[in-house]
């Protein structure tokens, strides 16, 4: 095993996870403080044919039917709304960095299988599991609440967004944690037999 690449792969996987830690600081910060207009796309009204335009509400403009709605001075409600549907994906890539950093320095100080790294393999894969459906909730429940806030008649419900794909990620690290674990387990019995 390679060991310096891996404590190389541990310090850019940690540095990346302090940037991402650090973009999502910046942005809220920045964006609760700013005066701003606050946007969002919605397809609600995609295949309608309106007569006088989108009902929109008083200070929003709307650019078409695929709307992109805009709301020119922003209430505090909805300038969270609009953060909700950018930083969640942020954090989310910041905590699984600094998991799999954590993994990589226990690969690197313990070896590959030991059952600390089985065990930071099995928290690695819960949260991509619980948190790519929970970062795109979030995200869509955000989105959806701006727009509705935004056209009074609107309620489009929760949506979730596409990377989904990364459950079957998360399930598969929780997988081999296990197989891992129970590895480390039986490589420990056999020691303890001869």
């Amino acid at each position: 095993m390679n060991t310096r690449f891996t404590k190389i792969l541990a310090s850019l996987t940690l540095g990346l996870a302090i940037l991402w830690g650090l973009t999502f600081l910046g942005t809220a910060v920045s964006h609760l403080g700013d005066d701003g207009a606050v946007c969002v796309k919605t397809g609600f009204w995609a295949n309608a044919t309106l007569e006088g335009g989108l009902p929109v509400g008083q200070g929003v403009e709307a650019s078409s039917s695929t709307a992109r709605l805009c709301q020119n001075n922003p209430s505090t409600a909805q300038r969270a709304a609009d953060l909700g549907g950018q930083l969640p994906w942020t954090l989310f890539a910041s905590v699984a960095l600094l998991l799999f950093s954590r993994l990589l320095d226990a690969v690197v100080s313990e070896g590959p299988f030991t059952d600390k790294v089985a065990r930071r393999l099995t928290v690695l894969g819960w949260f991509v599991t619980l948190g790519t459906p929970l970062a795109g909730l979030v995200v869509g429940w955000s989105q959806s609440w701006l727009a509705a806030s935004m056209v009074p008649m609107l309620d489009s419900g929760p949506t979730v967004s596409d990377p989904q794909v990364l459950i079957l990620a998360g399930l598969a690290a929780v997988i081999m944690g296990k197989i891992m674990r129970e590895g480390v387990r039986m490589r420990e019995d056999l020691e303890g037999t001869i």
